[in-house]
């Protein structure tokens, strides 16, 4: 008889949670390429260090997508939707504009029009943020709410590959390429970012390769019914939908989703400075934090799609946010130990095998918040929920550290993720009994 656990692990074979691996590689492509990337291109082209932290504003398209959701909800594109569906087809056009952009980055120098290399990379954020809201929404109707955790896992572990291939693999080409690291040298970052326009590929044979979900929500067109009702139609009514269903628990729902992650992000933002001070060499950091730790992040998705399958989402979801609050306390014992590399490699693992399988379990939960008549529109809400307060929050974490030390950071971290104990355990109680008809047919066992 099989075990139980190795029958779980047969969700890993399915063709679609197979297939987010490699979507997932075309979602997680671009984000460092117009983020941390591309500050270190500016620095070595010496742009001035104010200039390039007013261009990460640059991903705040990520952060209001939501505005432009209903359009890739509910739009149909010419010719592409006849042939591909609807999913398919905003899919297959994020991803072309996303490698137009970045070969558009790769040919413009920012020392001689930086102009130019700010809007290929707003292109770039844009189309990248479009092709999110497509892939949320395929995810969600591609199967069941059971299977949404294993789907969330080898999405994590195909976007964590594509950051570390947009990161450390970016930096390695143009390394390779560079003459002399005393000057600066245009033609190396052309040949890393035409390789990684390039490698966009991975995702468009993927989109090509997919079959569309069987659930289609009906397209809303334009002709036959008038601007005003197709704009009520498609940018009110999925937020009407999502509060009609839940009343005033919608609220506590949209409360759990903009703290959920709180711990990790703020905490996050002062990781690498934190690093520094304690005197770890940036090649101690990028092996352990930025590979080995990206490495068990992967694991931590792993785990936690299975941990959802034979737990269910909220007990997992629960699970991850101590995990989460827990772990960032580890940090406080490596304040003490200081530069102990060993201690690092413990802390950094711990830390970021919590933060997979709480990534998991949240990404798993929202899917089974989502209507699926609604699940671009919807589902972009959530995640833009998810990142304005912590991010707004996490601005201000320096000034914390230099008021009461490294210490009481890493302890207020921990602090901030208990009350979201607490909205994990009052939502599991009226999430499931609001879900859409179609998605409560595959009950969660709750906490």
């Amino acid at each position: 008889m099989t075990h139980p656990w190795l029958s779980a692990l047969k969700i890993y074979t399915h063709p679609r949670v197979v297939g987010m691996l490699f979507l997932g590689f075309s979602a997680g492509l671009p984000l460092l390429l117009v983020l941390g990337t591309l500050s270190f291109w500016l620095s070595e082209a010496g742009i001035a260090r104010a200039t390039i932290g007013h261009l990460s504003w640059v991903g705040l398209a990520y952060g209001f997508k939501f505005l432009w959701s209903p359009l890739v909800d509910r739009l149909p594109l010419p010719i592409l939707t006849a042939r591909l569906g609807r999913r398919r087809a905003w899919l297959l056009l994020s991803q072309v504009c996303i490698a137009l952009a970045l070969l558009g980055m790769a040919n413009t120098d920012p020392v001689l029009n930086l102009a130019h290399t700010v809007f290929f990379a707003l292109a770039v954020a844009f189309a990248s943020a479009t092709q999110d809201i497509a892939l949320d929404a395929y995810r969600i109707e591609a199967v069941e709410v059971e299977k949404q955790g294993a789907m969330a896992a080898t999405y994590q572990a195909g976007y964590r590959i594509a950051m570390i291939t947009a990161g450390a693999g970016a930096l390695w080409i143009a390394a390779a390429f560079d003459p002399s690291e005393a000057t600066y040298d245009f033609r190396p970052w052309q040949v890393a970012y035409t390789v990684m326009a390039a490698l966009m590929a991975v995702g468009i044979v993927a989109t090509l390769v997919i079959r569309e979900p069987a659930h289609a929500a009906p397209l809303q067109r334009i002709a036959g019914q008038g601007v005003a009702r197709w704009l009520v139609t498609s940018f009110v009514q999925p937020f009407v939908e999502f509060f009609g269903r839940f009343k005033w628990q919608a609220l506590l729902i949209l409360a759990l989703i903009a703290v959920y992650r709180i711990s990790d992000v703020v905490m996050g933002v002062m990781s690498n400075p934190f690093y520094q001070e304690m005197g770890f060499t940036k090649d101690e950091v990028a092996t352990v934090s930025k590979v080995y730790g990206v490495i068990m992040t992967i694991t931590g998705a792993g785990l936690g799609g299975l941990l959802v399958l034979r737990m269910g989402v909220m007990r997992t979801l629960f699970l991850g946010a101590v995990l989460s609050a827990a772990t960032n306390l580890l940090f406080v014992w490596l304040t003490g130990r200081g530069h102990d590399v060993s201690a690092l490699v413990f802390t950094v693992s711990a830390d970021n095998l919590s933060a997979g399988i709480a990534s998991s379990a949240f990404v798993a939960y929202l899917s089974g918040l989502v209507n699926q008549n609604f699940s671009a529109t919807q589902y972009a809400l959530f995640t833009s929920v998810m990142l304005l307060l912590p991010k707004f929050i996490a601005g201000f974490s320096g000034e914390f550290v230099d008021a009461f030390g490294w210490a009481a950071f890493f302890t207020g971290t921990a602090a901030i993720g208990v009350p979201v104990l607490l909205l994990v355990g009052l939502a599991g109680r009226v999430a499931l009994a609001a879900a859409p008809l179609e998605q409560r047919k595959h009950e969660d066992r709750g906490i």
